[in-house]
């Protein structure tokens, strides 16, 4: 099934397209955003970012707040922006709060009945739409990493662990790392998952890390000092940090003095993040 384009920028002098589709994984209709850069052959093969937005978001949030594009110019990588979760369902209590259901959809495959049709964001993320991208787009399938924000945090460092094959790096924002033992994740996994908390673990980076790791790619993370769910212990950053040094995981860890939860602190770190997965996508 094709993709059309809802809207299309010159920027940073490439392309940000904007395209929506049917998919077979939500059953519903998506939106994505893709950023080519200008000045790249015809037959060229570029390297590809995926970056996964955190709750309330949709792709076009990085696009219009993060001032990522002449970061991605200066190193001829692709950017893939997808949305946060389905949309359009109607699902009785989906509207009802700001980190369930719409806008939230925390990249997992629902299990519980009444989300298990159309909540499967991490089949949308890892199988669905990087087909779509490797038809459509000029990426290099052997030359991709991800990385994401808060929800969309978990979600880079969740998916990249279990498809460690996929991925030449990851790198978060602020990102909910343990989301077994916060108010957010337990809200979520319980909805999505049910009660069994076991069925919760391969969705939370920090067991994850101790069950699997160390990986091959290296991990950037950076957190804002200031960020207030940093402080209401919705992230725990440092319990990532501690499975990471116990297994031995390359992992540069920042605590970014004063910055916060928002898009100021993303779009001030950001060509650092950018920087980082250059390194290892671009023949240097």
């Amino acid at each position: 099934m094709g993709i059309n384009v809802k809207s299309k920028w010159k920027v940073a002098g490439g392309i940000l397209s904007q395209y929506e589709h049917q998919s077979t994984s939500t059953k519903t209709g998506m939106t994505f955003s893709v950023f080519v850069p200008g000045d790249v052959p015809g037959d060229a093969k570029i390297p590809g970012i995926y970056y996964l937005s955190g709750l309330t978001c949709t792709d076009e949030n990085f696009c219009q707040k993060a001032g990522a594009f002449s970061s991605a110019a200066k190193h001829k990588v692709a950017l893939i922006l997808p949305d946060t979760s389905p949309r359009g369902t109607d699902i009785p209590g989906e509207h009802d709060s700001y980190d369930f259901g719409s806008g939230a959809g925390f990249y997992l495959n629902a299990t519980e009945d009444k989300w298990s049709e159309n909540y499967r964001m991490y089949d949308y993320v890892c199988v669905e739409l990087p087909k779509i991208v490797l038809d459509n787009f000029p990426i290099d399938p052997d030359r991709v990493s991800i990385m994401g924000h808060s929800m969309g945090g978990h979600g880079a460092l969740t998916i990249a662990m279990k498809n460690p094959t996929s991925y030449k790096s990851v790198s978060a924002f602020a990102p909910i790392c343990n989301p077994s033992k916060c108010a957010w994740g337990v809200k979520a996994f319980t909805g999505y998952l049910g009660a069994d908390e076991s069925a919760w673990l391969e969705y939370d980076a920090v067991e994850l890390m101790k069950s699997f790791g160390p990986f091959k790619f290296e991990i950037l993370l950076d957190q804002g000092s200031s960020d207030n769910f940093y402080q209401q212990k919705q992230l725990l950053p440092e319990a990532f940090e501690q499975a990471c040094n116990e297994k031995g995981q390359v992992l540069k860890f920042n605590m970014q003095a004063g910055y916060d939860h928002s898009y100021y602190f993303i779009s001030t770190f950001v060509p650092d993040h950018i920087d980082f997965h250059a390194n290892f996508l671009l023949d240097n």
